[in-house]
């Protein structure tokens, strides 16, 4: 898989409205969209989703079931049965192909809305995560933000050496 390009950044606040929409910033969507207008849409952590490009996301996906699977049939799993089953279930939950309603606006779907936790007629706040767009419930991103931007100068210096 190659590195997608462009590499996104921004910080963005929008409203879900009562149907649970979002519309995302055309340098946000237009990256992550393909020409159907879908992307693929993951629970990333507690109030937070993610956004990716569609053919990316399934290449990731099929590279590292591929792996499991060749392990499963080595017997090289057998003493990580629970592990294997755990990522199932996960991979059962994680992620859905969504359509983009004239490629920017996205209805976030039943189960994605308890995760994100933000109810209709909310802040929500977008992000540019470099790979990938986030969702994020605003006390979570800014919990996060504490938690994250003292460490920033060091990996910016480590990520870019």
């Amino acid at each position: 898989m190659s590195a997608p390009a462009p590499f996104l950044t921004g910080e963005f606040k929008r409203v879900i409205d009562d149907r649970f929409r979002i519309t995302l910033p055309p340098e946000l969507a237009e990256p992550i969209t393909d020409e159907q207008g879908d992307v693929i849409l993951a629970k990333e952590r507690a109030g937070c989703l993610s956004l990716w490009r569609a053919a990316d996301w399934q290449q990731r996906l099929d590279d590292g079931v591929g792996l499991i699977r060749q392990k499963m049939q080595t017997g090289r799993l057998e003493q990580k049965w629970d592990d294997v089953q755990r990522l199932g279930r996960l991979l059962s939950t994680r992620a859905r192909t969504v359509r983009l309603a004239n490629r920017s606006r996205l209805v976030i779907p039943e189960g994605f809305r308890e995760f994100l936790d933000v109810p209709c007629e909310s802040e929500v706040m977008l992000v540019g995560a470099a790979i990938c767009v986030e969702i994020w419930n605003p006390h979570a991103w800014l919990d996060l933000l504490r938690q994250e931007m003292p460490a920033f100068g060091t990996l910016f210096k480590e990520l870019s050496a």
